[in-house]
Order: C-alpha cells, then structure tokens, then sequence
C-alpha cells in the first residue's frame, strides 16, 4: 500500500460526488474514532457507499487519510497566506495573523489532532504536518526580517529560532483552547499573543484603549 489515491480525477460527475462523499465521510469518521480505530467498512457506510468501490478510488485507508489532510493542509495553508490589507501597521499585521491561525485550527481542531497522533509513525503524515506547521512559521520569518529591514524589530535576534517559538507558542494555544477546552476570552486571547510576538520582536506595543466599562471592572468600580 503506497497511501496514494489509486486514480486522478474520477472522468465522471458521479465519480466525483462519490469519491467526495467518500472523503467527506472519512473526515468524520477519523476524528471520531482515530486512525487506527477507522475502518473502511466505517467510511463506505458513512458515505452511502458499496464496500468494493472504495478501491476504485483509494488503494488503502492511508491513501484517503492522505486526501483528508492534503485537504486539511489547504485551509491551513489558505489561512497563512492571507495577508493584512496593504498599509497596515505590524501589530495590526501580527494581530490579522495570529486571529487567521487560530480561526482556521479551530475549525480543523478534531482532524488537526488526528494528524499529529500518527505523524510520529507515518513519515508521509509527519512531513504533511510539519508543511502545515513550516508554511506559519515561514510567514513569521518573512515578515520579521521585513521590519528588521524597515529598522522597526530588533536586528540581534535570531529570526528563524524566534519564529519558531512564537509559532508553537500560537500553535499550541490553539491545542489548549480547541482540543482540550481550556477557556478564554478569543479577543483576549489574540491580544495577549500579539502583545508576546511583538515585544518578542523588539516592536514597540501599547495596550489598545479600554472602554469605560473596561475600566470599571478592572479597577473595581
């Protein structure tokens, strides 16, 4: 089994709306049982669809979950390349990305789980996980070494070591919140870690302006 899908694009309409109704239903059912405790019987069930026309699609269980987190990869991929409008200053930047991250792993927390379980054992799976993780951090560097150039970051850092933690510390924010329910206000949340990624990088920040009420409850009044 080479955890690759069998044929390319099904030539056929139908052949389409089934191999999607295959993968949509494999989605489900791995993050509702893990990848080891999925079986085929599980997906073809869940998608309506005859046990042996799996295999006009897929050569393996591998092979849809590949198609699953390719699909995965996309959205994330999707999510930090999206830049900020043109004109906007680096904290709102920093701000636009990390909300952009975290809606996106929020939205793909269960399957995102799933691919990190078995990454260790699947090299095909670990390198798919580490793209999704790579092209986040990638978009840190990027943008540190533009404000390093614009004399706005510090210059005495290391960039990519910097980028590195300053993802993991979103990325794993993001486990906590949406895998294992840790409770947070989200704009608290994306405040904080753009206040940490900002003075991480030698960016001045200033506290946004509270509101009244804001300010009542925080001083007790």
């Amino acid at each position: 089994m080479n955890g690759r899908a069998t044929t390319g694009r099904p030539p056929t309409e139908r052949g389409r709306r089934k191999r999607g109704a295959l993968v949509q239903a494999a989605r489900e059912v791995f993050e509702e049982r893990g990848f080891e405790d999925t079986r085929i019987a599980g997906i073809t069930g869940r998608a309506g669809v005859a046990y042996g026309s799996f295999y006009t699609y897929f050569d393996s269980k591998e092979a849809i979950f590949h198609e699953v987190a390719k699909g995965v990869a996309g959205e994330m991929f999707d999510a930090a390349r999206s830049a900020a409008p043109p004109g906007t200053e680096p904290i709102d930047r920093i701000r636009h990305a990390t909300g952009r991250f975290l809606d996106a792993y929020r939205d793909n927390a269960r399957i995102m789980q799933v691919i990190e379980q078995i990454s260790p054992r699947h090299p095909l799976f670990r390198s798919l996980f580490l793209e999704i993780r790579g092209l986040f951090v990638e978009r840190i560097v990027a943008g540190t070494r533009r404000l390093q150039e614009e004399g706005v970051a510090s210059s005495d850092i290391d960039v990519a070591a910097t980028a590195s933690m300053l993802g993991g510390m979103v990325e794993h924010t993001a486990r906590m919140l949406y895998l294992y329910g840790e409770e947070h206000d989200p704009e608290v949340v994306v405040e904080t870690a753009t206040r940490l990624w900002a003075r991480g990088i030698g960016l001045a920040y200033e506290d946004p302006p509270r509101s009244p009420e804001e300010v009542g409850v925080r001083d007790g009044k």
